[in-house]
């Protein structure tokens, strides 16, 4: 999987969150020669076009104006945008469609291979993009998705690429290591052994040479899961990947390392494995994408 010259969908909702992430989107295409695709999702209730229809026409001319607008400073900060696409949700007041179905179905009609969107939105005509509109499409789409929140990734840049040996997170692999390639970015890749909760406290105390021996076999083969996914990044591009092994809750590991270290993009998995190379499941990466303070990208294996 590549982010080189593929389809990148920007979810809009004129918001200050989705501002940042239109300006992500127009780094992510210039740096991977991408076409750059918007989405505005707006109330389209059924209700009104029958009984009011003039408030069905209100509100839609208010949404393409939103999204007009977008087009439109998207333009005015260099970016291209190959086509606009407007969305109106279907339903009654208060029973309507969930904006992410229409993200989800926007991106599988015209093959995108990137969702980019912001982490929160705006209430009422504006209120597309709020941060379960996120959750629900990184969950739902067929591909890769990069929420954006705190401030956007400009190229070249540090990713942070955080692993647990699972399919997801050696697709994320392919993927960061193909992106760091082509937009000259360094590239880390992090591994979290969770020493807390691993070994259960009843044989901390009958069996503390056990307990120590299962917790030095599971940093051993964390120490693995890491030198797998270096060498996996490896031979995937040129760049060489710094490696970190951290120990601790992975989601507050892999958010610190990232401040520390400055990154500008996080990726990970979105799912991970059960038992030793448990990092990076789903909870994982929803905190990470709540806490970080830079952009999240999240890749998804779809079997």
């Amino acid at each position: 999987m590549s982010l080189r010259q593929t389809k990148v969908l920007l979810a809009t909702d004129g918001s200050e969150e989705a501002g940042l992430a239109a300006t992500a989107a127009i780094n992510l295409v210039r740096s991977t020669d991408s076409e750059l695709h918007v989405l505005m999702v707006g109330p389209g209730y059924p209700a009104y076009d029958v009984r009011v229809p003039e408030v069905a026409e209100q509100l839609r001319r208010q949404t393409r104006r939103i999204l007009d607008e977008q087009v439109e400073k998207i333009e005015q900060a260099g970016g291209e945008v190959a086509q606009a696409h407007l969305r109106l949700a279907e339903g009654h007041p208060g029973f309507e469609r969930h904006p992410s179905d229409d993200v989800v179905r926007a991106a599988e009609e015209i093959g995108a291979g990137l969702v980019v969107l912001g982490s929160r939105g705006r209430g009422g005509v504006r209120r597309a993009l709020m941060g379960s509109v996120s959750d629900s499409v990184v969950r739902h789409a067929h591909c890769p998705v990069m929420v954006v929140r705190g401030k956007p990734v400009v190229f070249p840049t540090k990713i942070l690429l955080a692993t647990d040996g699972s399919k997801d997170a050696e697709l994320a692999a392919t993927v960061v290591a193909d992106l760091a390639q082509s937009s000259g970015s360094k590239l880390h890749v992090v591994a979290v052994f969770p020493a807390a909760g691993y070994v259960h406290p009843y044989y901390e105390v009958r069996f503390p040479e056990a307990a120590e021996q299962l917790r030095r076999e599971g940093r051993e083969e964390a120490q693995q899961v890491l030198d797998e996914q270096v060498k996996r990044v490896r031979e995937a591009g040129e760049n060489i990947p710094e490696a970190h092994l951290r120990t601790g809750e992975p989601e507050k590991e892999i958010v610190a390392l990232a401040e520390e270290l400055g990154v500008g993009l996080i990726t990970m998995g979105s799912r991970g494995l059960g038992g030793i190379r448990r990092a990076l499941m789903g909870s994982v990466s929803d905190a990470v994408v709540r806490h970080a303070h830079c952009p999240v990208l999240v890749v998804r294996h779809i079997s």
